[in-house]
């Protein structure tokens, strides 16, 4: 049995031909369609129409309803608020749809098979265009009453209407550096970014610890609140060993200024990187129907 998985961004939608037993056949992306619905539909019918699969496993940001396939609320694909993203493709590609949220497909994988297998709580935290969350529980996703449970992109950041992301997603990192070094930031990757980081150029590494001090802040505070045993980092940024141990070191600092000693929690980098939305999406998809 083949399933086409698909990983939708705010930036790419990646797409992959994947076993039951997470084996990758064919894989690519294609630029994520952001003025309509209906392009948004025709992109994934399209990917859909290349390969012959049994059905299709997405993940896809915002407070997803997996149980209806309705996605409740998405800040990153708006046209698709409301809308029975399960009706709808299985209305046109004529096959099995699951959906399910992004982070919560990263800890599906995670915790199943990756990084968090070993302990029975952690929380995934996937850093992407915008910051995906998700908190494991004796091996299982909790939602939460209104499936939005992990939403830390918008945790307050501030008095300024400011939120989580808008000073730690990856795009506002790399914004942050080309404002320091007076560049365009169609000019400045990520890959630019950490070779700069990697070569001790110190206008890099200072925004580099900047940005991951918010990040252990940020984390210092959910840790008070679920108390797990470890916090998996995801996202492609997250195989930057530099970016881990940046957050480590910080977060180490956090706890050192805190008037009551805790137990600093464990940072760990996800298993599955890039995949790890991928091989969430299987994992729910045969969950669902098997």
């Amino acid at each position: 049995m083949k399933i086409l998985t698909v990983d939708v961004g705010g930036t790419f939608i990646k797409y992959a031909v994947m076993n039951e037993q997470a084996n990758f056949f064919q894989r690519g992306k294609i630029p994520t369609p952001r003025d309509s619905r209906q392009n948004f539909f025709n992109a994934i019918k399209k990917i859909y129409e290349n390969f012959s699969v049994e059905g299709i496993a997405i993940s896809m940001p915002g407070v997803i309803d997996s149980a209806r396939g309705i996605c409740v609320k998405s800040a990153a694909l708006s046209f698709n608020d409301g809308c029975n993203i399960i009706y709808e493709l299985e209305k046109i590609c004529k096959c099995p749809v699951t959906i399910e949220n992004d982070a919560t497909c990263a800890a599906l994988a995670e915790s199943k098979f990756g990084a968090l297998a070993d302990v029975d709580d952690g929380f995934v935290i996937v850093f992407g265009t915008m910051i995906g969350g998700a908190f494991i529980k004796n091996h299982e996703v909790h939602k939460g009453a209104n499936n939005s449970a992990g939403e830390i992109s918008f945790l307050r950041a501030g008095h300024n209407q400011k939120i989580f992301s808008d000073f730690c997603s990856v795009p506002a990192l790399l914004k942050s550096y080309a404002q320091i070094k007076n560049l365009s930031t169609e000019n400045v990757t990520g890959e630019k970014f950490f070779q700069a980081v990697n070569e001790n150029e110190v206008d890099a590494q200072t925004c580099l610890d900047k940005f991951t001090r918010r990040i252990a802040e940020k984390i210092f505070n959910i840790q008070l609140i679920v108390d797990v045993k470890k916090f998996a980092i995801g996202g492609g940024i997250s195989a930057q060993k530099i970016f881990i141990e940046s957050i480590r070191d910080n977060l180490k600092k956090v706890y050192a200024e805190s008037p009551i000693e805790f137990n600093c929690v464990e940072i760990v980098p996800c298993k599955f990187l890039n995949d790890a939305n991928l091989i969430g999406a299987l994992a729910n998809y045969l969950q669902k129907n098997f």
